[in-house]
């Protein structure tokens, strides 16, 4: 196990394990669909409900080659993740979560920061690129502080897939953004 800078030292950061799978798709459920997302400002609750993800799609970001599903502890209780994948000359960032209690509080500004790090360090990549669904104004605004850049470039959200959930509206789709890391 790793731990952060001193800033944070009551956070650990490491690799997901089979073992996290179901605190991870809990993690992640309560970021951003039903009820209890509601207590954090990351809800997609009035524009998806059902599942955000499941328990075959953490496994599939663990065991992927070139990906890793960075999990943070806070007194030995997952409190946040995010997804990093290798791309080539870029990493990807996704399935980024914060507990709803503990959002607002600067701990997903530190996430991000150990997540693009990492993603330097391990793979000498220049470039972080995620996607997020273009109607999350306050999100993609919240990234954009972080350095990343919207790009214009949409791919449409996967409707009838229900594994993503299920839409409240018929005008979703991602948008691509890129932060350089230097």
């Amino acid at each position: 196990m790793e731990s952060a800078t001193a800033t944070d030292t009551a956070l650990t950061f490491r690799d997901a394990t089979d073992a996290d799978v179901d605190a991870l798709v809990a993690l992640v459920q309560s970021a951003y669909r039903g009820e209890s997302s509601r207590t954090g400002w990351t809800t997609e609750a009035d524009i998806l409900q059902g599942q955000r993800t499941d328990p075959e799609g953490v496994l599939e970001v663990i065991k992927a080659p070139d990906s890793r599903l960075l999990t943070v502890e806070r007194a030995g209780r997952v409190v946040a993740c995010c997804q990093l994948e290798h791309r080539g000359a870029h990493a990807y960032f996704g399935m980024f979560a914060v507990s709803p209690a503990l959002q607002g509080a600067g701990l997903g500004r530190t996430v991000i920061a150990e997540a693009e790090r990492r993603a330097r360090e391990t793979w000498g990549v220049s470039e972080m690129h995620m996607t997020v669904i273009s109607v999350r104004e306050d999100l993609i605004a919240w990234y954009e502080r972080r350095g990343y850049r919207r790009t214009g470039r949409m791919t449409p959200f996967p409707y009838g897939d229900e594994r993503f959930g299920v839409p409240q509206r018929d005008d979703l789709e991602f948008e691509l953004l890129v932060k350089e890391l230097v």
